[in-house]
């Protein structure tokens, strides 16, 4: 009796244990993450896609975007309302066609929700900043000033 009592409780832990296991169906770690320069974006900007497809109309895209340290992403729009969620550093971002550093920076679980086609620009402190970013593909940049778009530069 001991040992069919003991047989079940060990098979009701690990089972347990499994189906705990199994609750995630995809898990990212940081250090997991690959960035890397995209040309549509200035240089020294990298950026993850951990999900969805970018290219892809109605597919959920959750992207990281990595900035330098003292840097101003210049004014630009996106034909997708946006989401951004600060993860680590300090950003600065204002809507507008002229980048003016007005306002503090935003520190990490800072959030913001910028709409479609909705011009604005960001700034970094003296520290790289992640952000976090989610929206419906598919994505794109347009740049305000023709020439800041790093595609027609590079």
């Amino acid at each position: 009796m001991k040992t069919l009592l003991l047989s079940t409780s060990l098979v009701l832990l690990v089972g347990g244990a499994m189906a705990q296991e199994t609750r995630h169906t995809n898990v990212i770690r940081p250090d997991a993450v690959k960035w890397m320069e995209n040309p549509a974006y200035p240089r020294g900007v990298q950026i993850a896609t951990l999900v969805g497809d970018p290219t892809k109309a109605g597919e959920t895209v959750v992207q990281r975007i990595k900035f330098p340290p003292n840097f101003t992403m210049p004014p630009h729009t996106h034909p997708f309302s946006e989401i951004v969620t600060v993860i680590r550093g300090t950003i600065g971002t204002n809507s507008g066609e002229k980048p003016e550093k007005k306002g503090g920076l935003l520190r990490p679980g800072s959030m913001w929700v910028y709409p479609a086609k909705h011009a604005h620009y960001a700034w970094t402190g003296d520290r790289e900043a992640i952000l976090q970013v989610q929206y419906t593909g598919p994505g794109g940049i347009e740049y305000v000033n023709p020439a800041d778009d790093p595609r027609k530069v590079r």
